[in-house]
């Protein structure tokens, strides 16, 4: 048996950096993701594809992993990064996007956007005690990227 996930989670915070640098390293995936927690590793499908692979989290026999694969384009005219999931890779499914505004010569504004869907082998009887458990980690995951993008600059 397996419980599906739905996480959708939106922040907006300022990079002491000038547009055009902060923009290379989001662009970049495999630098950007070097500033992502709790990255087990990275692999390049080709095409700007990436699949995602987290450490285990969990306790006793009850241990998660998220595996997802996206995506990536950049279009650094109209400041936005997007990803979109590509099925048959992993147990997640993980879309979203940047966007930057340049705020003056050495701030750049960010806008992150993601949804996430995320399944679980576990039993249905689980879900109340794990859904929130999932949901604070990722939360706790992407906050700590956007404090670790912040110290870059």
């Amino acid at each position: 048996m397996a419980i599906t996930v739905s996480i959708e989670l939106n922040r907006d915070i300022d990079i002491p950096g000038a547009y055009n640098e902060v923009f290379d390293l989001l662009a970049d995936v495999p630098r950007s993701a070097s500033y992502f927690p709790k990255v087990d590793d990275l692999v390049d499908l080709g095409d700007n594809v990436y699949r995602w692979e987290m450490e285990k989290i969990g306790v006793d026999k009850y241990t998660i992993q998220t595996v997802y694969a996206s995506k990536y384009k950049a279009d650094r005219d109209s400041g936005k990064i997007t990803w979109e999931p590509v099925k048959g890779e992993g147990n997640g499914v993980v879309k979203g996007s940047w966007q930057l505004t340049e705020k003056g010569e050495k701030t750049t504004n960010a806008r992150f956007h993601t949804e996430a869907e995320l399944t679980v082998p576990l039993p249905g009887l689980l879900k109340l005690a794990v859904n929130p458990v999932i949901k604070r980690e990722f939360n706790s995951l992407v906050d700590t990227y956007m404090a670790n993008l912040k110290k870059a600059f």
